[in-house]
């Protein structure tokens, strides 16, 4: 089994750090289970879903602040955020989108479409 990659997510402008540690769900698998069934996400932590442009909060616990992000020079680039996503909902799928970055409730409060962030 393949270990999970683990990142900080940090704005490029301020360095300012959104996410520490910032898991990476990249396979069929951790992509299909993302947060379901977990109590919650801690302060500061994130979970990064790649390839993906839509999500659900089917069997989640929790509210979580979502940022949809595309691929810009090597960073990505939020093109949307939903704050404050509350469980079993569903968002529609965001047109460019290349990842989703899930934090929580909250944790994009100072976040703006437009920001470049950089996985380190």
């Amino acid at each position: 089994m393949r270990s999970a990659r683990i990142y900080r997510v940090t704005r490029l402008k301020d360095s300012r750090v959104f996410a520490d540690p910032c898991e990476v769900a990249d396979s069929i698998l951790t992509r299909f289970q993302g947060l379901m069934g977990k109590s919650g996400l801690d302060s500061g932590t994130g979970l990064l879903i790649e390839p993906c442009n839509s999500i659900h909060t089917f069997f989640m616990r929790f509210a979580i602040d979502v940022a949809y992000l595309a691929r810009d020079a090597g960073n990505y680039r939020v093109l949307a955020i939903r704050r404050g996503m509350v469980p079993w909902r569903v968002d529609f799928p965001v047109f460019g989108a290349r990842a989703v970055l899930e934090l929580p409730k909250d944790g994009a409060a100072a976040l703006n479409e437009g920001d470049l962030l950089c996985l380190s």
